[in-house]
């Protein structure tokens, strides 16, 4: 599961990774979570393109997003057979922007003591986690953006602390990612754990926080 994460590079360090030409305008963050509206990139009309959405899928068919389970990670092993994201996967893929995401190690069998690690690349650059998105209408006519986190079994770094991890793309796969006509066999392919040596542990003396929420 991958339920909190940083975005902490300078904006034009993720244009030029994540190949689109607008300029938001969106604050560092150590501590994404959940409900709130986060970037993305995906594609319209041909093009990679930055937008900001609601981190927390809602399903088309979803009356009442109150009666509905948060939805923020979709395992890769069943997305396609799932009736909440098998449309999605299929047609509206995306990529979240990252540069770092947080797991916590269970220290005891109950779980009530946990140790926070912030998982990024040794040389601290960018992380494109794969995503799907929807666009949910709501009872009154309004239309939110929202999407979740792909994620797949841990690699052998992850496994020392988590089961699972996001599922993270290289630049290379970024235009079949994005691309609707790419065949779900070669979507599959790509949801594979990132090689060990791509990623690192770092240690935390406390949870993240950013001071708005802190």
């Amino acid at each position: 599961m991958c339920g909190r994460y940083a975005i902490t590079l300078p904006p034009e360090a993720v244009r030029s990774y994540f190949g689109f030409s607008d300029q938001p305008n969106f604050p560092p963050r150590q501590d994404v979570r959940p409900t709130q509206a986060v970037p993305i990139v995906r594609l319209e009309n041909g093009e990679r393109r930055f937008a900001l959405v609601r981190w927390g899928f809602i399903p088309g068919f979803v009356k009442d997003e109150k009666e509905f389970p948060l939805l923020i990670n979709a395992r890769s092993e069943t997305v396609f057979e799932k009736a909440s994201f098998r449309n999605a996967i299929k047609r509206r893929r995306c990529l979240f922007i990252a540069d770092g995401f947080y797991e916590w190690q269970k220290l005891d069998d109950k779980g009530r003591k946990k140790r926070p690690f912030l998982v990024r690349r040794p040389m601290q650059g960018p992380l494109a986690l794969a995503g799907i998105w929807e666009c949910w209408q709501s009872k009154d006519g309004s239309e939110i953006d929202t999407a979740a986190i792909l994620t797949t079994s841990a690699n052998a770094v992850l496994a020392a602390i988590h089961d699972r991890m996001p599922v993270i793309l290289e630049p290379r796969q970024f235009d079949a990612w994005l691309a609707p006509e790419t065949a779900n066999p070669d979507v599959a392919r790509m949801m594979q754990p990132l090689d060990d040596d791509a990623l690192e542990l770092v240690p935390l003396d406390a949870a993240p926080k950013d001071d708005l929420f802190g």
